[in-house]
């Protein structure tokens, strides 16, 4: 597979050496002050754009990848506000994307795991719910995108809540998320609060790349996708 990486930061370089070791090709890196790439030929040529940026710029990647007519892969968060449009660009099959929160498999073990508590806490009214998550510093949004899919599941499965809220924000019907920024070399977690953990980015980048060859032939495209579903 030909493979186009928009984002070259340590996730970009983390796929590239799997990509490559596993018999792919990177034909095209597009990084920050580089967009004249995506009319590149090397672009042209890719199969598939994988795209890990920022939530600044990720919904404009996306659109100038559709532009192109090329399939995308994302991992970026922080973005959804545009993902009705993105849903709605995918929806007569023209374009192609692929989303996940996270694509660790253990995370997404967590997100089931999730969904299967809050049905059955729906029954208890008297127990309320909240996140609390613990990211890096150089994490650029808050709440991360993998404490948003949390307190979806939670509200897709419970029924007193409906959204979720950012702390200090508090709203009875909504699941309040505390997002954590701290720069520590080992942290020892609490067990009253919540968390997930990943000793590389070598696990999530894999779980990034088996999901996308369902995806084709290209002329057969799943539209907009989330892995977490």
């Amino acid at each position: 597979m030909k493979i186009a990486l928009i984002g070259y930061g340590k996730m970009g370089q983390t796929i590239e050496k799997i990509a490559i070791k596993r018999g792919h090709s990177i034909v095209c890196k597009i990084d920050i002050n580089q967009t004249d790439t995506f009319d590149s030929p090397q672009f042209a040529e890719a199969d598939v754009a994988i795209e890990f940026t920022a939530p600044t710029v990720a919904y404009g990647n996306y659109l100038k990848c559709f532009e192109r007519n090329k399939p995308v892969v994302s991992g970026t968060t922080g973005w959804l506000e545009h993902l009705d449009d993105i849903r709605s660009r995918c929806a007569d099959g023209s374009q192609t994307f692929f989303y996940a929160s996270n694509y660790s498999l253990g995370v997404n073990i967590f997100f089931e795991l999730n969904r299967r508590l809050a049905q059955i806490m729906n029954r208890f009214g008297e127990y309320g719910v909240e996140i609390e998550e613990t990211h890096h510093i150089h994490k650029l949004d808050a709440p991360s995108g993998t404490a948003i899919s949390l307190a979806q599941g939670i509200c897709d499965n419970m029924d007193r809540k409906n959204g979720w809220t950012l702390a200090p924000e508090e709203r009875a019907d909504a699941v309040r998320i505390t997002a954590f920024r701290e720069c520590r070399a080992s942290t020892p977690y609490a067990t009253s609060r919540p968390t997930t953990s990943s000793a590389s980015r070598t696990a999530p980048s894999r779980a990034a790349r088996w999901p996308m060859a369902p995806c084709w032939p290209p002329s057969s495209p799943w539209g907009a996708r989330d892995f977490c579903k």
